[in-house]
C-alpha cells in the first residue's frame, strides 16, 4: 500500500514527488548537442584579451584628421564601457568562489 492508501503492485513504477537534483550549470544534450561529445564551454581568457584589444583599437582611432570631435566622444565612451565591463568581470570572477 502506498502513502495515499491506494494499492500498488510490487515492482510497479510510480511517480515520485522527490526532485532529481542536477548541477545548475548542467547542459541538456537535447538543447545543445555539442555538450554530448564534450564541447561546451567559453573562452574567458580569449574574451578578455579580445576586449582589451578592442578598447585599444577604439582609442587608437582617435588619432587622425578629425575636424568635428563628436566621433571622439563616441569612441571614448564605447572604449570606456568596454574597459568598465572588463574590470567588472575581473572583480566578479575573483569573488565568485566566496558566494
Amino acid at each position: 500500500m502506498s502513502r495515499s492508501g491506494t494499492l500498488v503492485r510490487p515492482g510497479a513504477i510510480v511517480a515520485s514527488s522527490e526532485l532529481e537534483k542536477r548541477p545548475a550549470n548542467a547542459v541538456d544534450p537535447h538543447d545543445e548537442p555539442s555538450a554530448e561529445w564534450g564541447w561546451h564551454g567559453t573562452f574567458p581568457k580569449a574574451t578578455r584579451i579580445a576586449g582589451w584589444l578592442t578598447a585599444i583599437a577604439l582609442l587608437l582611432m582617435l588619432i587622425g584628421n578629425h575636424r568635428g570631435h563628436i566621433e571622439d566622444i563616441y569612441l571614448i565612451g564605447v572604449a570606456a564601457a568596454i574597459v568598465l565591463a572588463l574590470i567588472w568581470d575581473r572583480i566578479r570572477s575573483r569573488t565568485a568562489w566566496r558566494r
